[in-house]
């Protein structure tokens, strides 16, 4: 099979690593990459956004299958348009896409189907939102309705934090994505990701993991994209899983279907394990990053198998096989990180990082004359497998010792929770 893998992140990087890894697999182009991504396909230069261009260039290449990896492309409806021209793609419709595309949405469907999650509102208007907060009282979760980059999202601990958001929203911080706000209570529990992929009717659970969103070590300061994360979750117990999967996901797969609108690709539910059970935080529509880097890890079936599979409708004759163990990644980001940050700062040493089994993902780097250098925030998915979370940890750490980056920083304390948990 020829295939075009779109993106040019670490979850990008993690998916052309399992895609090479496929005997089906006959030439990858993965467009636009990243440097560390030429290792496993070759890099073209191509326009994303321009559906047409992608089309063209699956029409010269004989594409067999368009994977797409970001969310954006997939909420602008790239597979609609591909799918209009005869070409495969894995990833959810526009109408499906929504999931992630709109909170409201998404919030609209478990109101149908019953699934649990967070009281919300939404509004249009800020006087109306801001004496929703005042009636409600903190702490709560203001969200940006659409797609913000994954930085839309604000936890207020205070009255004035929120109301400071919701100007800040419709003010137009975040675009048009802040067009409408959804409000929330602010669940309390422990977060973890469950993984499944869907053909539009049958579905396979994937995995779980758990992500350290906050950029320094004891899940202090600003939310970030993810500095870390590892699978699987310790706090998904078998339990746990059934009941994220009856209560959240089955239900919402169901209830898409029965919208005409059926969800075809991987849905990342977002869960809050709350006293009362797992409830939903929020759906992605894509892997996630840097979950992505952990689960292509631990897959031992052939990811074109599944793929495949999501697209034709026979999901239900490929159960997935993982491998024991844990996986981890660590996230090394340019300091500043989620705020201004230095670019083209010269990066060495991972070969030698690699050199005990340690796999390197690249999320923002370039070349600048033959030297690798950071283009973005976060730079570096350093990651290992082992039998356990510490071994795992360790060899992860051990492997980042070997990276010389003056500019680099990560946290020290990925997979605490997991580590709590063996104590």
């Amino acid at each position: 099979m020829n295939i075009l893998l779109l993106g040019s992140g670490g979850r990008e990087h993690a998916l052309a690593w399992a895609i090479s890894r496929s005997a089906r697999l006959d030439k990858l182009y993965i467009a636009p990459g990243n440097p560390g991504m030429a290792d496993h396909g070759q890099l073209v230069s191509l326009d994303v956004s321009n559906h047409n261009a992608v089309a063209d260039f699956c029409a010269d290449h004989s594409i067999d299958l368009v994977v797409v990896g970001p969310e954006a492309p997939l909420v602008a409806g790239i597979a609609d348009d591909l799918q209009a021209k005869g070409i495969k793609v894995f990833g959810p419709s526009k109408a499906a896409a929504q999931l992630e595309g709109s909170k409201h949405f998404t919030k609209q469907l478990c109101d149908e189907m019953n699934v649990p999650t967070a009281k919300y509102a939404r509004f249009d208007e800020l006087d109306p939102a801001i004496d929703y907060v005042r009636a409600e009282g903190a702490p709560i979760v203001v969200k940006a309705d659409g797609l913000a980059a994954g930085k839309g999202v604000i936890v207020a601990q205070s009255l004035k934090e929120a109301e400071d958001a919701l100007y800040a929203i419709f003010d137009g911080a975040f675009g048009a994505a802040g067009a409408s706000v959804v409000i929330e209570e602010c669940m309390m529990g422990e977060e973890a990701s469950l993984f499944a992929i869907s053909d539009g009717v049958n579905f396979q659970l994937l995995a779980s993991a758990q992500d350290h969103k906050r950029a320094y070590d004891g899940d202090k300061g600003p939310n970030t994209g993810g500095m870390g994360a590892y699978s699987p979750a310790p706090v998904m117990t078998d339990e746990l899983i059934e009941r994220a999967n009856s209560e959240i996901i089955a239900p919402s797969i169901k209830g898409m279907a029965a919208r005409g609108t059926p969800f075809k690709g991987v849905l990342y539910a977002g869960l809050m394990i709350t006293k009362d059970g797992p409830k939903l935080i929020e759906y992605n529509v894509r892997f996630g990053d840097p979950e992505c880097q952990v689960l292509m890890m631990r897959l031992k079936s052939d990811v074109l198998d599944l793929i495949e599979g999501s697209i034709d409708g026979t999901l239900d004759q490929h159960a997935p096989e993982w491998h024991d163990g844990t996986a981890l990644t660590v996230v090394m980001a340019s300091k500043g990180y989620p705020g201004d940050y230095e670019k083209g700062t010269p990066i060495a040493g991972l070969e030698a990082a690699e050199a005990d089994g340690a796999k390197v993902f690249h999320a923002g780097t370039g070349l600048k004359d033959g030297q690798l250098v950071a283009t973005g925030g976060r730079v570096l998915n350093v990651t290992a497998v082992a039998d356990d979370a510490q071994t795992a940890r360790d060899k992860a750490y051990a492997a980042i010792s070997k990276i010389e980056w003056d500019n680099g920083f990560y946290r020290n304390d990925i997979a605490w929770r997991a580590l709590d948990r063996t104590k």
